[in-house]
Formats: C-alpha cells, sequence, structure tokens
C-alpha cells in the first residue's frame, strides 16, 4: 500500500543611457546596438531553457524509485516524477529522455551536462541546495528504519536501533541520517539494494524514503515480511538543475500551471501521492 504524502508547489532587468550629439551620437549608438546584441547572444548561450529547446530534449536523471520513477511492464519509465517531467518537456516543446545514473555523482553528471535535471525524489539538503539551482519544494518526506516485521516492536527508537547493521543508499539523505545517528552501515548503489540486504538477511535493517517504504514493503507489496517503523528525519523534495539554471524557475512556474490545471492532482492520485493547496 503506497502511503499517500503531500506534494506542495510552492528577470534579470538591465538599463542603460547614453547621450551624445551629430557623428558621435551615430558611433554610440551603433556600438550599443553591438553590445546589446553580444549581450543577448550570451544570455541565450547560457540560458539552459534554450539550450534544452535548441537540442530537442530534456534529460533526466534517475534512479530506479516507485513511486517516483520507476519501469512499467513495458519497459517505460513512470512514476509520479516521471510523469511531472514529461508534463514539463510538453511545454517546452521537446521530447524527454530518462538516464539512471549513480546517485552519488549526481552533482557531477549536472555539471558535465550529462542530464538537464535530477528529478528523483531528490531531498534539498544543504549539499543539494549549495551545489545546485533548485526548485521549490513539492513533496514532504521521511527517512524512515525498514526491518523484518517480527523485528519491528523491538526497534521503536533511534536507541534500539543502534544496535543494528544498517544498508543505506550512497550519497543519500538516508545515508546521512545514518552517520548522524551514529549508526553502523554499509553504503550500497541504491534504495533498492538497501531493502534487497535486509530481506537477504545480510543488514539488520535500511534506511530509505517513507515514500518508498509505503511502495516496496509490507502487505501487498514485493517484501510482504519487512515493515518500516522509526522516523529519522523529515524532509522535502525539489528538483535540481545546473547552478545558475534559468530552468529551475521555469519548473516551478509549470508546477503553479499543472497544479492550477488539475494534471498533477491527477498524476498525484495515480501514484498515491496527495498533493496539498499551493500557496499561490
Amino acid at each position: 500500500m503506497k502511503k499517500r504524502l503531500l506534494a506542495t508547489i510552492m528577470t534579470l532587468t538591465m538599463a542603460m543611457g547614453f547621450a551624445a550629439c551629430g557623428a558621435d551620437q551615430t558611433s554610440q549608438t551603433e556600438n550599443t546596438s553591438d553590445t546589446a546584441e553580444a549581450t543577448e547572444s550570451t544570455e541565450s548561450a547560457e540560458s539552459d531553457v534554450a539550450y534544452i529547446q535548441e537540442k530537442g530534449k530534456l534529460i533526466v536523471g534517475i534512479t530506479d524509485f516507485a513511486p517516483m520513477d520507476y519501469k512499467d511492464d513495458n519497459g517505460d519509465w513512470i512514476g509520479f516524477d516521471a510523469d511531472m517531467a514529461k508534463a514539463v518537456a510538453d511545454s517546452l516543446g521537446v521530447d524527454v529522455e530518462f538516464v539512471e545514473i549513480d546517485w552519488d555523482n549526481k552533482i557531477l553528471e549536472l555539471e558535465n551536462k550529462s542530464i538537464d535535471v535530477v528529478w528523483n525524489g531528490m531531498t534539498l539538503t544543504p549539499e543539494v541546495t549549495n551545489a545546485m539551482e533548485t526548485t521549490n519544494a513539492y513533496c514532504n518526506n521521511a527517512q524512515v528504519i525498514v526491518v523484518n516485521a517480527d523485528k519491528a516492536d523491538a526497534v521503536t527508537s533511534v536507541d534500539e536501533a543502534k544496535e543494528l547493521s544498517f544498508a543505506v543508499e550512497s550519497g543519500s539523505a538516508g545515508e546521512a541520517a545514518a552517520t548522524d545517528n551514529g549508526f553502523d552501515y554499509v553504503a550500497v548503489k541504491s534504495q533498492a539494494d538497501a531493502v534487497m540486504e535486509v530481506a537477504a538477511g545480510t543488514s539488520d535493517a535500511c534506511i530509505i524514503d517513507l515514500l518508498m517504504a509505503g511502495a516496496m514493503v509490507g502487505e501487498g507489496t514485493s517484501y510482504p515480511d519487512l515493515t518500516h517503523t522509526v522516523e529519522l528525519t523529515t524532509e522535502e523534495y525539489g528538483v535540481g538543475c545546473r547552478k545558475g539554471s534559468d530552468l529551475a524557475a521555469y519548473i516551478n512556474d509549470q508546477f503553479k500551471t499543472l497544479y492550477a490545471d488539475g494534471t498533477m492532482t491527477e498524476i498525484a492520485e495515480t501514484y498515491g501521492v496527495q498533493d496539498a493547496v499551493v500557496e499561490q
């Protein structure tokens, strides 16, 4: 059973003046015109929105993370984040391509232009907001401990959890929570791998997103014998773009539009992620 979480949607101006007369005025006018054209060209070249539209494709960095980004039976990427990214790509008039990335290298992938956005239930940590241009938060989340259901009664607090061995996704908010709480842990490639560690018995517990836990563990899921217990953190999700990118502001505007026309609500209901009232 998927948990229903709250989603939250939350110019450069330039002045110029000059005065002259006769031939000097004409010369200054021509020089000003040349400068303006050069500035416009530079700004266009630096615009991520223009860059993406010119190449005709929005490349989205993701991991396999239900219900945000995951593959359907036909091998196509779906999920709340995936469908929202498709809607934004449509508004840009471009195609969308999903690329699975090593989560630990997400910032480097952006800077190298291997991807254009990180759109995968990404927690807005200080590391992320300092290294990326991020959108407004669009979803609330938490980091939770997942254990075998028969051990759940013995893991109801951080102190009780300190005796366990953990698996966490490398570079994730789950790893940060493990470090902050002094847990003994191993870092693995993905949250899904962390869950498999617990199912296989190679780790006592793992730390993953509450939203993912709702989709992956418990009755009616792939791991019915696992459950989540302690919530270690509360956090917010956002979309990451290159530092200084104008794409983040564009996506924020699209969030508002897609909420207003009901698209976001429809997508949220499809994947069990309930959206909240947006403060305009």
